[in-house]
């Protein structure tokens, strides 16, 4: 877990990068050298952004392949101008923007011997899950249990959002489990 400086270190981050993007067309570029040590490791992280309590971009990164500091910047622009649901924020809208920063744990592969089994173990309000199915992904954050409070409902809209039938199974299936900090 972070501390409230370094969350406040990352919400600065988040907001001015959004801002570059409206002012140059870029993500903020981030001086790793002025950063200390947590905000320099590796983590995967997501982005979202609300306006007035609706979804008006999220983007993000289920492995980690940047410093977290350097993650926010990036997925904070690209939540802001390259989500392909919504166009590109404009300006008149930063200062209705809510944005929520998570930042994942670890995934770990869940073990289940049929749809039911995997129902059962699901934590609302707990668990995110990322789906495989072939050449098929989807991931939904924890904070989707908000809006999708069954785990039945959860596991259906995560297919849906992989590109499969909402009553799709297989036993090919793999699904691995993360939470988040979020805030």
């Amino acid at each position: 877990m972070h501390n409230e400086e370094q969350r406040k270190q990352l919400r600065d981050i988040a907001i001015e990068s959004i801002k570059s993007g409206l002012t140059g067309g870029h993500a903020l570029s981030v001086d790793l050298s002025t950063m200390d040590a947590a905000l320099n490791t590796k983590r995967a992280t997501f982005v979202t952004l609300q306006k007035n309590g609706e979804l008006r971009g999220c983007i993000g990164m289920l492995e980690p392949v940047r410093p977290l500091a350097e993650d926010i910047a990036h997925n904070a622009f690209a939540a802001a101008f390259s989500d392909p649901r919504f166009p590109p924020l404009r300006e008149d809208e930063l200062e209705q923007l809510d944005i929520h920063i998570s930042i994942l744990g670890t995934p770990e592969k869940m073990s289940f011997n049929s749809e039911q089994d995997l129902v059962s173990q699901l934590r609302p309000n707990i668990d995110g899950l990322i789906m495989k199915e072939g050449n098929r992904r989807g991931t939904f954050l924890p904070s989707v249990w908000q809006s999708l409070a069954k785990p039945r409902d959860f596991l259906n809209h995560l297919k849906m959002k992989s590109g499969l039938p909402e009553n799709y199974w297989s036993d090919s299936i793999k699904i691995q489990r993360y939470t988040v900090e979020e805030f």
